[in-house]
């Protein structure tokens, strides 16, 4: 900043006086100019970028552990020749699972201080590798506490020279003779697990179908920097914690469907008794063959169980028609009561009629459904209703994960001129924003996105205003099934024609317009531009939808100016996609677009180094190699050293004293 300025920026004294306080000397304040003026020229950090996990819990975690194959490529980088594939994979794995790994390499090794030996100087060189890309300081609030002098001390020594070397070796010597190098060696691949990525980023989906989503939301919490961007099973799942009956229904509905009740018995402590005994009572001599779970391969369960969950699944799913009706009724701005399908039905005759044309029913055994008032509930439904509500309602652990979703995400966010959301952004057929009312205003694009945030939020503040905050949490079900929602857009979710009519026709949901644009370049800048994103490399991530590699479709589109990560984590569409999807990071080098073959388990990783199997498409790699100055992060520091600069000349011409102590 050039000193024409300093007398315009200098006015603004109460803020240098704010400033003062944290850096009282001028001493203090050209020491933290040189720190950031630092920190700049430091390598990018590595982001991580996942989508979809739909409660896969076991594979996500290895792919948090295995950094999407960063660790690997480190491994590979610094050992290149010098050691065996096979040690390669016995070092990654280590890495991974050191506890684990460890009891099987004691079980196995001869001359275990000889190994002990080795492997501390493999670890240290990768644990120095990955820490210079961050500063001293950095380093050192990642190190346990426990051995971080140590650690500190083995990172900073150059094992060239011979009298420093020897000095190393006694370090190591008195680990192993002091009978601590296990949990040296858990604390240094701790640490190379921590360093490798700067910041994950989560597109949507933790939970629904796999059986730890509470296991993931716990594993996020005690992880070192991430955000999320909501999708639509998230806000399903906040929908239900709020106390929307309709989201209630459709979160049990997929539960029973896939017949995972871990999240939801274990995870949450949702009692499931109440509708099982509903079930038996009013479906107990109904076969519910529409209902019988989809069970996933190495799923078992016997007969009785099946048919129990299939009752249950109906029931709720009856439960969930009624609930949607009332509230699609209560809001007919959505525009969405011809979704109302129970008043279509006739009874009778097992027709149900859609856009005037009739069609069969597989079948129409309906015994809580009263033809004149199709969704009105049963006094045993409302009961029942009742008691799965607070159940929800009641449930701290639901609410603590909810909060941390709300406290970690939004519906979109910007980093580093990549613009992530999980699905889509509602367009009309010409490629220009859509027009989306809410709340009676319309809003398209950024704001959009950002008014549906404040919505959903709305709903869990108890001083927002009460028509508002009802609003809100009815709005959860429109998020998720509604035709202009942008977790949705779809003409319409066949559910009710899905389990009930015979013509598969009816089945189809066609997609919206941003899907079928979505690989035209110029779309894509419109919404870049439309978000305020920067930068000659500027992208859209996406999760939410499979990408079908076997029928050919390429993740990356609009000339690479969109990428579409949907993890395939979920076992149920590895058929569709002939992959378990893929995952992304964005390193100081460039992009890396890895490729997952399905994960088997923790298990197998640990027993024979079977690492998922990855494998890399380069999307853009840097000419240099990026640096912190050409982040976001880089500008907010550049930003602070002209404050910092500002309060110098403050100090220097006598317009702030220094507090000298």
């Amino acid at each position: 900043m050039t000193h024409t300025h300093h007398h315009d920026k200098v006015t603004d004294m109460h803020y240098l006086h704010l400033l003062s306080q944290s850096f009282p000397t001028i001493a203090d304040a050209a020491t933290e100019i040189i720190n950031l003026e630092a920190i700049m020229n430091l390598p990018k950090g590595t982001e991580h970028f996942l989508a979809d996990l739909h409660g896969e819990s076991e594979a996500f975690q290895h792919v948090l552990k295995n950094a999407s194959g960063n660790i690997k490529r480190k491994v590979n980088e610094l050992f290149g020749n010098d050691i065996r594939e096979t040690e390669k994979k016995e070092l990654c794995t280590l890495i991974y699972y050191p506890e684990r790994k460890l009891e099987l390499i004691k079980a196995a090794e001869t001359d275990i201080d000889d190994w002990y030996h080795i492997t501390i100087h493999q670890l240290v060189k990768i644990c120095r590798d990955v820490s210079s890309k961050y500063t001293r300081s950095k380093v050192r609030k990642s190190l346990p506490q426990d051995f971080s002098y140590i650690i500190e001390e083995l990172l900073h020594e150059r094992t060239e020279d011979n009298n420093k070397a020897a000095y190393v070796n006694v370090i190591v010597d008195t680990i192993i003779t002091t009978g601590r190098a296990d949990d040296f060696i858990i604390a240094l691949c701790n640490v190379i697990q921590r360093l490798a990525i700067d910041q994950l980023h989560i597109l949507g989906d933790i939970f629904d179908r796999g059986p730890g989503a509470h296991i993931i939301i716990d594993t996020l919490r005690q992880y070192h920097s991430w955000d999320i961007q909501w999708g639509n099973h998230d806000i399903l799942w906040m929908g239900a914690c709020a106390g929307n009956k309709a989201c209630i229904c459709n979160v049990l509905r997929l539960s029973l469907r896939y017949a995972n009740l871990t999240t939801l018995e274990e995870g949450y402590g949702i009692n499931l008794v109440p509708l099982a005994t509903f079930a038996m009572e009013t479906y107990g001599d109904d076969p519910c063959d529409e209902f019988v779970p989809r069970l996933l391969k190495g799923q078992q369960m016997d007969e009785k169980t099946l048919l129990l969950t299939a009752r249950m699944h109906k029931a709720v799913c009856v439960l969930q028609f009624k609930e949607e009706a009332k509230i699609f009724k209560r809001r007919p701005e959505w525009k969405m009561e011809h979704r109302c399908l129970l008043d279509h039905v006739d009874y009778q005759r097992a027709v149900c009629t859609i856009d005037g044309k009739e069609y069969e029913m597989k079948s129409c055994h309906f015994p809580t459904v009263d033809p004149a008032h199709p969704d009105a509930l049963t006094p045993e439904e409302e009961l029942l209703m009742e008691k799965l509500r607070h159940s929800f309602a009641v449930s701290e652990k639901l609410h603590k994960h909810i909060h941390t979703l709300l406290s970690h995400g939004c519906m979109y966010a910007i980093y580093n001129s990549n613009l992530l959301f999980h699905a889509s952004i509602p367009l009309n057929a010409d490629g220009t924003l859509k027009e989306v009312d809410l709340y009676g205003d319309k809003y398209s694009g950024r704001e959009l996105l950002e008014k549906t945030g404040q919505m959903i939020r709305t709903a869990f503040t108890a001083d927002s205003d009460p028509d508002e905050r009802h609003f809100a949490r009815d709005y959860f079900l429109y998020l998720w099934c509604g035709a202009d929602s942008p977790l949705f857009d779809k003409s319409k979710m066949a559910t009710f024609e899905r389990y009930f009519l015979k013509d598969k026709e009816t089945y189809k949901e066609e997609k919206g317009w941003y899907f079928q644009l979505r690989n035209e370049p110029d779309v894509c800048d419109r919404i870049l531009d439309a978000f305020g994103v920067e930068g000659p490399q500027r992208h859209i991530i996406n999760g939410h939808v499979p990408v079908h590699v076997a029928k050919g479709e390429n993740p990356i589109k609009a000339n690479g100016r969109l990428m579409v990560i949907d993890g395939g984590f979920s076992e149920a569409y590895h058929q569709e996609t002939g992959i378990a999807g893929y995952t992304l990071v964005y390193h100081s080098r460039g992009f890396q677009l890895v490729q997952h073959e399905p994960f088997t388990s923790s298990a197998d990783a640990i027993q024979r180094g079977s690492d998922i199997k990855s494998t890399t498409q380069i999307v853009e790699m840097s000419a240099h190699r990026m640096l912190v100055s050409d982040t976001d992060k880089g500008r907010e520091l550049r930003a602070q050293v002209q404050d910092l600069k500002q309060l110098l000349y403050a100090y220097r011409h006598g317009l702030l004293k220094e507090k000298r102590s």
